[in-house]
């Protein structure tokens, strides 16, 4: 009687067909990262479900880098390169986000300026008065301020901190304010889409003006050309004798959009990513939404603006963490 032994050593002809099928699959892992870095590097914002994956493009370039290893630990040297090819693209869209790049100190005139979503009118009025009596803030904008939640804020005592104020509390998610310490009067600039309320201030006594930002929400659909609408209204970089501009709120779009890139190359910084915290999210808010952290709130200051420093700050009752920026204006504006 005979015994055979059955190896279990793959044969010869079936490795390289195993090879083979561990190559495509490590292509099909690039393809979506590839689609994803040229849409970002081209600024195709176009299509309704682009406009929201955009925002989790932090995300996809953390793990690209998965791809890019397992390409290199099987040494597949080809794929290998397009991985570092992909990686780049996104570290060059990406990182410039978490490091500092401070402007020269024009030597003028400090700014503390707060913004905060509330949600429907819903955020907690006390989180958001010992925001305005701990960071002192000279401006606060305010997005979905409804009557009731205006009625609190004056009965809370903000005139006392913020004497002046402009803006439409209006019910729902469409109300918008400004509050400042110095004079304001309103802007009649036409900001308004799809009944959204984004007030413009002026304070003509520091040259400044101030918009409270709050696109539509591009949660459907129907709400994407009224999303882009909103943003591409917002006032261009001032320049010369211009006012001086800042846009502070709920841009429900994050850097990764071409549209706020547009914006900010007409000469804005934001100042989140100016103190390299561009990545620190501000939406939602832990357990409002099923996804990851994105930063769609935004100051954004002009470039006579120096801009010393900037936070988030949870505030309940509502999905946005409040954002608080400390700028500093040319000495010429006081």
């Amino acid at each position: 009687m005979t015994t055979e032994t059955i190896s279990s050593t793959p044969s010869p002809a079936g490795l390289p067909r195993r090879r083979r099928w561990i190559t495509v699959l490590i292509w099909i892992m690039m393809v979506p990262f590839a689609a994803w870095a040229v849409l970002r590097a081209t600024g195709w914002d176009a299509g309704f479900r682009w406009i929201q994956l955009a925002a989790f493009t932090p995300y996809v370039a953390a793990a690209s880098v998965v791809a890019l290893l397992l390409a290199l630990s099987l040494r597949r040297w080809t794929a290998g390169v397009a991985g570092l090819v992909i990686m780049g693209a996104f570290a060059w869209a990406v990182l410039p986000r978490a490091f500092a790049d401070p402007a020269p100190a024009p030597g003028g005139t400090a700014l503390r300026v707060l913004a905060s979503n509330l949600a429907r009118g819903d955020a907690d009025t006390k989180t958001i008065m010992d925001l305005v009596v701990r960071l002192k803030p000279d401006i606060l904008t305010l997005q979905e301020l409804t009557p009731e939640a205006a009625e609190r804020l004056e009965k809370a005592g903000i005139r006392k901190a913020l004497p002046h104020m402009v803006g439409e509390p209006t019910p729902g998610v469409w109300g918008s304010g400004v509050y400042a310490r110095f004079p304001l009067r309103a802007d009649q600039a036409a900001l308004n889409y799809g009944n959204f309320r984004q007030s413009v201030a002026v304070a003509p006594e520091r040259n400044l003006q101030i918009v409270s930002v709050h696109p539509c929400a591009p949660r459907f659909d129907y709400k994407a050309a009224c999303w882009a609408q909103g943003l591409r209204a917002l006032p261009r970089a001032g320049t010369g004798a211009e006012p001086y501009r800042i846009l502070a709120g709920d841009f429900n779009a994050t850097l990764d959009h071409a549209i706020m890139r547009e914006l900010l190359a007409t000469g804005y910084r934001d100042a989140a990513d100016v103190t390299g915290q561009g990545l620190i999210p501000t939406w939602p808010q832990q357990g409002w939404e099923p996804v990851p952290g994105v930063a769609l709130d935004h100051v954004f200051a002009d470039a006579r603006i120096a801009v010393r420093s900037f936070g988030v700050h949870r505030v309940p009752g509502t999905d946005h963490r409040s954002v608080f920026a400390e700028l500093e204006l040319p000495r010429a504006a006081r």
